[in-house]
């Protein structure tokens, strides 16, 4: 395994570059949350997930990217898998592009969902889930949340709905990096103590450091019965650059030319 992360280590430099790059050359994107899933893409992808023989074989694991502005860091997994062209990553955000600036159903591999509104993915991952289980189905459902996003009160319908219904079949993920728009989650809407939240409504939780690969695959394993999971992954918002690091300037917005330069470097020097 220690292979594996000294490759994954290898993987999410690589990812972080294409995201920065993408935004660049678009003008346009959200860096920020972004860079700080990548981690968290890789053991789900490359681990977690049972992909089977591609994007279309209806008997694989499910994946919904309900924070979706982050999708750039699903894009560029793709792009180093070599799932897309690497020169597609010039018509991120581009119209008639498949590369939009949240995934869209059937344009790209492993897109289960068109989120949009935020919160809706996670009620959507319930709802698949649920439909698995009345199909007597052994497929996985996993969704990736944001902390700021989880300010959504349908965030917490569909969560009492999992408990309700048993839907051990469900993952949630949620990416902690303490930051949306325009200030940080404590300022905006303090949602507390989202392990103890979790815990009362009756999710099996585990709260680890996002970013660190040997957590994420032991959250990953644990299963009980009966109950859904949620992994609280606590992550930096804009991981790797330094300017970029916990600022909600980049929540949306692309770096400029000389500040490609600058996170570019960091990343490879890290």
């Amino acid at each position: 395994m220690d292979n594996n992360f000294n490759q994954w280590k290898s993987l999410a430099k690589e990812m972080r570059k294409d995201i920065l790059q993408m935004c660049y050359l678009a003008n346009s994107g959200h860096p920020g949350g972004s860079l700080s899933c990548v981690e968290i893409l890789i053991v789900l992808f490359e681990h977690q997930m049972r992909l089977l023989s591609g994007s279309d074989d209806e008997k694989r694991d499910r994946f919904i990217f309900s924070k979706g502005h982050a999708v750039p860091a699903q894009y560029a997994y793709m792009i180093e898998k070599g799932i897309l062209d690497r020169e597609e990553m010039k018509t991120f955000r581009k119209q008639g592009s498949r590369l939009q600036g949240h995934p869209v159903k059937g344009k790209t591999p492993f897109t289960d969902f068109n989120p949009g509104s935020l919160g809706q993915g996670v009620s959507a991952a319930t709802g698949m889930a649920l439909g698995y289980k009345m199909k007597n189905s052994d497929q996985q459902v996993y969704v990736l949340i944001g902390d700021g996003e989880s300010d959504e009160g349908i965030v917490w319908e569909a969560a009492s709905a999992a408990v309700n219904y048993k839907l051990d079949n469900l993952t949630y993920i949620v990416d902690i990096n303490g930051v949306q728009l325009d200030g940080t989650t404590k300022e905006i809407m303090d949602l507390g103590d989202l392990k103890m939240r979790y815990q009362a409504i009756g999710f099996i939780v585990d709260e680890i450091d996002g970013h660190n690969f040997a957590e994420l695959l032991t959250a990953f394993s644990h299963h009980q019965p009966g109950k859904p999971h949620v992994i609280l992954a606590h992550t930096v918002k804009g991981k790797g650059v330094s300017f970029m690091e916990g600022n909600c300037a980049f929540h949306g917005k692309a770096p400029n030319k000389e500040q490609l330069d600058i996170a570019i470097k960091e990343i490879e020097e890290a």
